[in-house]
């Protein structure tokens, strides 16, 4: 099974993702944690990288593409798997159909979290991150850190993104609009997406019980 998270940058898909993961024993890839680790690298593919995501754009396909076969996909595809962040273009899902038919698989679901866009922005301005485990929290919705300023897993002191600010948000939303959304479309005319509409009252939980229904 193949199931891909849909949404706008700040909808809950990378916590919901992790979540339903453990939940129905699959294996979870981000694929913005695995830029994000290149970004750190002293190499042109990270500069490359980097300025896309401070200016809220997206990494090009073909790069994306060729990140996403080197270093994204899993080798063992026997697995049940969560993608998180690939595809983001309709020219990536249009790959991504065509590797996987060539291995005997497919895309089954395609779950997008629905979120009003103002939530959003207030949700990724508030987000924090530990650097050490990557476990997420937010100050003002859903998981706070138990200790002010401190990961409850390892005792990290955590970060804000240096791309988690409101006008790189509102650029990230624009380009989603723009290159993602699209992915809305191309899904829901193979009849393999299902839309969860969430509010600030709406928990993950919540989200991860509707998700598991499409996904075993």
């Amino acid at each position: 099974m193949v199931c891909i998270m849909l949404g706008a940058p700040g909808a809950g898909k990378g916590t919901v993702g992790k979540q339903l993961a453990k939940e129905i024993g699959a294996s979870y890839i981000a694929s913005g944690d695995v830029f994000r680790n290149i970004v750190n690298e002293q190499t042109e593919l990270a500069k490359e990288i980097k300025k896309c995501i401070n200016s809220g754009k997206l990494v090009p396909d073909e790069l994306a593409i060729k990140i996403f076969l080197d270093q994204i996909l899993p080798k063992d595809l026997s697995k049940d798997l969560i993608l998180d962040g690939y595809p983001r273009t309709e020219g990536q899902a249009k790959h991504l159909d065509e590797l996987l038919e060539s291995k005997g698989l497919k895309v089954n679901s395609t779950i997008n979290i629905d979120v009003p866009d103002q939530l959003i922005i207030d949700r990724i301005v508030n987000r924090r991150i530990c650097p050490n485990c990557n476990s997420i929290y937010n100050l003002k919705y859903g998981k706070r850190p138990k200790k002010e300023g401190i990961c409850d897993n390892c005792g990290t002191k955590l970060i804000q993104r240096t791309d988690d600010n409101e006008k790189t948000i509102k650029d990230r939303l624009h380009t989603y609009e723009i290159n993602t959304k699209p992915l809305i479309n191309y899904y829901d005319k193979q009849s393999k997406l299902k839309n969860i509409n969430a509010d600030e009252n709406t928990s993950i939980d919540e989200l991860v019980e509707e998700a598991i229904k499409y996904t075993v």
